[in-house]
């Protein structure tokens, strides 16, 4: 019955998405995009190599049904078409010494926007931008001494670029690395000796998947916060430092985000309440809050949220969609997608402080030690009479 009301309400958005009137999407928010997937990539990189071991495994697409849901604006007018987004994400280590893990990963994404409605072959139209990312690397993490190193390469290949775009270069290699010791680390890409982006993360939160003891602990720690500074290198008026504050609000379930700009300028750039009914993240919703630039008082905030049903994402107005699908407004967006991270035998969504309930029983009790049975012993006289 619970499926059914769900399925019933996926189909009641998508529905409603034909009588919404979505804004169009720029064609310099689409030649942007090589540089926003790169940095997205590798912040979730970072979340997943916070314990360096186990695997992790993402995939999926967009799916807009109707032309005028993401039209483009260009110079010559607007057009219906369809943005898209396909990506997956995988990463598995394993123990090559008491504590020491060896690992690979592979994260590809093929985004853009065309004419018609596809999934593997394109229009190639005056109007179609297709762009695919890939970012490859091997890991190495000591449990023990709480360390990780990370390094690899990001591909951007251009597969078609219509007239109404900027000229890029084609198969363009950046390096990559990350380091992480304790709860501190620090990544960054690099194309030939030219540095893009360096992030500093300060991960404070107790998370008790990543603890040696499978235990749930309740405490000040839980609140720590989760802090990201990222520095962005661009020309001298596209310089960006953004620090985004991720905090526990109550019992890992409710969270608050804020994220403030304070290069060019010192001004805020969005805010998220999110509510997980379970801290495994497996489910989650939020609302969301993004300043556009419009700078027109109530005009430059642009609200919005989303629910996460596991298997599907339904969006609208989403502070992530505005930044990671073209500054997508105004519409409904449902994204279907796998996402799950697995360590040690247990299974959790991406950044989760905690596994699934069922999963963390099951471990609790393997690892309780075992009751050791006493058995009464001594020793039997009989009385036999003198021989």
């Amino acid at each position: 019955m619970q499926l059914r009301n769900t399925m019933k309400f996926i189909l009641a958005l998508l529905a409603g998405s034909i009588a919404s009137y979505a804004d169009g999407i720029s064609t310099e928010a689409l030649s942007k995009n090589g540089a926003v997937t790169r940095d997205r990539q590798l912040m979730e990189i970072g979340d997943v190599l916070l314990a360096g071991r186990g695997g992790y495994m993402d995939f999926g697409f967009y799916y807009t049904p109707f032309s005028d849901q993401n039209p483009l604006k260009s110079q010559y007018g607007v057009h219906d078409g369809f943005a898209f987004r396909h990506h997956l994400g995988a990463f598995a280590a394993g123990e090559v010494a008491p504590q020491k893990y060896l690992g690979a990963l592979l994260w590809f994404d093929r985004s853009g926007w065309d004419g018609e409605d596809f999934f593997f072959f394109p229009q190639y139209n005056d109007f179609s931008i297709q762009r695919s990312v890939t970012t490859w690397g091997v890991t190495y993490a000591d449990r023990k001494n709480y360390f990780g190193v990370a390094a690899g390469m990001q591909h951007q290949n251009m597969e078609h670029v219509g007239v109404v775009y900027g000229k890029e270069n084609d198969s363009l290699a950046y390096s990559w690395a990350y380091l992480r010791f304790g709860k501190v680390s620090v990544s960054g890409n690099f194309y030939k000796t030219d540095w893009q982006s360096v992030h500093l993360s300060l991960d404070l939160e107790h998370r008790s998947i990543l603890e040696d003891k499978i235990i749930k602990y309740k405490g000040w720690r839980d609140y720590l916060p989760n802090i990201d500074v990222g520095y962005y290198n661009g020309d001298e008026e596209e310089n960006r430092l953004r620090v985004i504050w991720n905090q526990n609000l109550y019992n890992q379930r409710v969270y608050g985000e804020i994220a403030y700009d304070f290069l060019p300028d010192v001004e805020f750039h969005s805010a998220a309440l999110k509510y997980y009914p379970d801290p495994s993240r497996l489910f989650g919703m939020e609302a969301t809050c993004i300043r556009r630039g419009i700078r027109s008082g109530s005009k430059d905030l642009l609200w919005g949220g989303a629910i996460d049903l596991v298997f599907a994402r339904i969006a609208y107005n989403s502070s992530y969609d505005y930044d990671h699908f073209f500054g997508s407004k105004g519409t409904f967006l449902v994204e279907f997608k796998v996402s799950l991270d697995y360590l040690d035998g247990m299974v959790f969504g991406r950044g989760a402080p905690q596994a699934t309930p069922m999963e963390t029983n099951i471990l609790k009790e393997k690892n309780k030690p075992k009751e050791k049975s006493l058995e009464a012993t001594g020793i039997r006289f009989e009385n036999g009479g003198n021989k």
